[in-house]
Formats: structure tokens, sequence, C-alpha cells
């Protein structure tokens, strides 16, 4: 297994038996110290009831919407250890075009939950499948390569919602720069209606860093009005 060193090392000494004796009885202490702690794995039961969470998906590629529906387990519930984590999905829809392929997601990605660790990854890699058709725009402005990836968008959602992931954006200083950025805009133009997409000026280009119709020209250089992303760095 490789580990990497984030530290300066400032100093070394070769391993002897009784260091490596020590480090296990340590390492059995602290298993034992978390003995009744529950993790998730794939042998966790599954409960008479879960708690779930219904997101609705609309998109331009079909007239009925998709209903993504994630339901959580709660470990250890009642003690300072409790947790929220993904337990399993479904999709549903009146469309069945999909029918097969939306299956077969679903089951792996309830397979992957319930095997626990960091199930996070799953938001990258369907985030990451284009669909060679091409993509679409939501509401909001915001780029969907394929309708995977906005599935991918959905579990992000849902992970930041239950603590697994951080909410994407800028911190408090590039917010307010925005915020800033953005009355000055408004001011000089007396912008008076907005975009369709959303409530970013029309004629906003998309932005490559958070895929949103939100970039303009300000003090001659492209500005994100959503993510804070600049030309001018």
């Amino acid at each position: 297994m490789t580990i990497k060193i984030e530290k300066s090392i400032v100093d070394y000494s070769v391993a002897k038996p009784e260091d490596e004796k020590q480090a296990a009885e340590k390492q059995a202490a602290s298993y034992e110290q978390e003995g009744n702690i529950v993790h998730m794995h794939e042998k966790v039961a599954r409960p008479e009831m879960l708690f779930g969470s219904t997101y609705k998906i609309a998109t331009p590629l079909s007239e009925h919407a998709l209903y993504v529906t994630i339901n959580d387990i709660i470990l250890n519930q009642g003690t300072a250890h409790e947790v929220r984590r993904p337990f399993e999905v479904f999709i549903n829809s009146k469309n069945m075009d999909h029918f097969q392929w939306i299956v077969a997601l679903t089951r792996i990605i309830s397979a992957v939950f319930r095997k626990g660790g960091d199930v996070t990854f799953l938001v990258e890699e369907l985030r990451s499948v284009f669909d060679p058709s091409g993509g679409y725009f939501k509401k909001g402005g915001k780029y969907m390569p394929s309708l995977v990836a906005e599935i991918g968008d959905v579990i992000h959602c849902h992970l930041v919602m239950i603590g697994m992931l951080k909410e994407e954006g800028p911190d408090e200083h590039q917010q307010k720069l925005i915020d800033e950025k953005r009355a000055q805009y408004e001011q000089s133009i007396e912008l008076q209606n907005k975009s369709s997409d959303g409530d970013f000026p029309e004629g906003a280009q998309l932005c490559k860093k958070c895929n949103t119709k939100a970039m303009i020209q300000m003090d001659g250089c492209m500005t994100c009005l959503n993510c804070g992303e600049s030309k001018c760095g």
C-alpha cells in the first residue's frame, strides 16, 4: 500500500520487531474501543424502514421527468457516533426508453453504497459521462453533458445534504467579490430583463469551471458571476 507523506521528514529509524508489536497492540486497542461502533459495510442488514429523499430530473431529452429516490440508513442511532449513509437508490419515470440501463445503474450504485467506505467517487465518475448526441442546459444555465451526469449531480446534492461531501462554491471572500461585481454590472447597464435560463444576464458565456452561463466582461476581464472564476486570476 502506498502512503503519501505530507509533512517534512525530520528524523528516521529502522523499525524493530518490538516496535511492530507495540503498533499492533495499539491498533487492536483502538479497534476494541470502537467495538460498539457500526460502520457501513455490505453485511449490514436492511432495516424495516429507511429514510429517503426523492429528486426530480426534468430534461429536454424527454417530456417525462425522472424521479431519483435515495434511501439512507441511520448507523449508531441515538449515540454520539450516529451517521446517515446512503443505502439504495431507485429511479422511476413514465419514459421506458432507458429502462434497462437505468435498472442496471441503480443496482450497481446501490451495491457500491452497501459496500461502505468512501462512495463519493461515484459523483465524479457519473459526472464524467458524456452523451455522444450532445448534452443540454438545465434550469439555471448549468450545462449537463448527459442524463447520467445529472444523476451524478443529484447524488452529489444528496451526499452534501447528509454531510458526506462539502458544498461546492466560492468562499466568503470570493462570494463578497462576486456580489460586488454583479452589483456594479447591473448598475452600469441598468439590467431590466433576466435570462430565461436563470438569474444571470442574457448573453452571458459558459464558464468552464462550473458549467454555468454566467461569464461576463467585467473591468476588461471575463468573470463568472456564479463561482468567481476569472481569466485575470
